[in-house]
């Protein structure tokens, strides 16, 4: 039997759910890490007595170092595997958040956190393309929407044990936290995430088939004597012409303008309501508690998205998350001044920004054929975040110009209908084509056909 054909195809079994599990823990300790600097700084900037541009630097340090990883070292896992590409990430952020823990000085923690951010970033395509990979088709929906569940979970992990940390250890206590609970990931990941089967039949490697049939007795699938057939042309081979050739170039296109659309709405809302909730109430607490009320929003999206998932096709799903989004940004822009309506819309705006996100992560690895998975995914990120990275600063020139917060989430609501928009194109490429995208006619000459 084919492993890789099994795994589409077959009910899932326990290893493979053990699998996901592993990759989810991974995301909540990517999310904590990801965040970990914006519970930090307001103690630091006491601490270091700290000018606002200072604090600035430090916050988009690790986010800077997020989309140049995603870019840059994502696609190294198209070359070495995605478990070994999982293994180096995680000893190089362990290494990244210890630096950070003993930084004496402002400029030592700006490029602490911006090498841990390098390496934050580039992990997130090999966990998406696992996750996705040991999925079956049938639940492949379900299993990563709840699968994105682990960034706004780790997230408010941290918010929960940074302050305790803190107030017990000092500022440099959640750093050492969050470098041991990679540690230990590290160790899990060592000793029980296998390597890709699609990377194994694809690519070859050394030690390809004695890897392909240890994880196919992990699974309780018979062992095989050669490696099944790679799936891919020989045209695939070049990753150029896997993200950009043909019909790739148009679902390229669609892929990563959503997702960029999608990004930039996250992080507006993640960076900016709150403090748009507390000029609005006068009241600092509330826009710490609207904060809380946006993660919280993000759990219920992904789960939004596993549960829609059961009927509909991923890609649409995430298209009506989209419109969604944009119409629940439009009615947030009108009742922002309306505290006890914008708490409760605050739930609904998490729910799809942080829902999208998990969506996105769910239908991006199989656009891609297995060859070029790291790199299309990881291109996606980082192009996406660094069109994030120019969101909050492109609202607080906005605001400067005197656009009032109405009209600042009623242009983000209007973002996240062109991403919903794009997104559908995406699907619509599909039309007549074959799902698979390893399949030739995947990469066959032509424009997207949309009837």
């Amino acid at each position: 039997m084919d492993l890789r054909q099994a795994i589409l195809t077959q009910p899932m079994r326990r290893p493979q759910i053990g699998i996901i599990l592993t990759c989810i823990l991974l995301t909540m300790i990517d999310g904590f890490e990801v965040l970990v600097m914006a519970f930090v700084a307001p103690h630091l900037a006491k601490t270091w007595q700290l000018s606002s541009v200072e604090v600035g630097y430090l916050l988009s340090a690790g986010v800077f170092g997020m989309a140049i990883g995603a870019v840059l070292i994502s696609p190294l896992a198209d070359r070495i595997g995605r478990r070994r590409h999982i293994i180096i990430c995680l000893v190089l952020i362990t290494l990244g958040m210890c630096l950070s823990a003993v930084a004496n000085s402002v400029p030592q923690l700006v490029a602490f956190r911006a090498f841990a951010g390098l390496f934050i970033g580039a992990i997130v395509a090999s966990l998406n393309i696992m996750a996705s990979e040991y999925s079956s088709d049938k639940r492949r929906g379900t299993v990563t929407g709840i699968y994105g569940i682990g960034l706004p979970l780790g997230a408010a992990m941290g918010g929960a044990v940074t302050s305790p940390l803190i107030a017990a250890l000092g500022w440099r206590a959640p750093f050492v936290f969050g470098a041991i609970l990679t540690l230990v990931m590290l160790l899990v990941v060592v000793f029980a995430l296998p390597e890709s089967i699609e990377y194994l039949i694809e690519k070859r490697p050394p030690g390809a088939r004695e890897q392909y049939n240890r994880i196919a007795e992990r699974l309780g699938y018979p062992r095989a004597d050669v490696l099944p057939a790679a799936m891919g042309s020989e045209r695939q081979q070049t990753h150029l012409n896997a993200l950009f050739g043909g019909v790739m170039f148009a679902r390229t296109l669609f892929l990563w303008l959503g997702y960029a659309g999608l990004i930039a709405a996250f992080y507006f809302a993640n960076t900016w309501t709150a403090k748009l909730i507390a000029d609005a109430s006068g009241d600092a607490s509330l826009g710490v508690r609207t904060g809380v009320l946006i993660l919280a929003g993000g759990v219920l999206g992904a789960l939004l998205f596993a549960a829609l998932s059961m009927w509909l096709r991923p890609r649409i799903v995430t298209v009506l998350i989209l419109f969604a989004g944009a119409a629940t940004y439009v009615m947030y822009s009108h009742q922002i001044q309306n505290v006890s309506a914008a708490l409760t819309l605050a739930v609904f705006v998490g729910m799809f920004a942080n829902g999208g996100v998990a969506a996105f992560y769910a239908i991006s690895p199989f656009v891609y054929p297995t060859v070029a998975r790291g790199t299309g995914v990881g291109m996606m990120i980082g192009f996406g975040r660094a069109v994030a990275i120019l969101a909050p600063i492109f609202t607080g020139y906005m605001l400067k110009a005197g656009w009032t917060p109405q009209l600042a989430y009623q242009f983000f609501g209007g973002v996240l209908l062109v991403a919903g928009i794009s997104t559908w194109l995406l699907d619509r490429s599909y039309r007549g084509r074959s799902e698979n995208p390893e399949t030739p006619q995947s990469l066959a000459a032509g424009g997207v056909r949309l009837a």
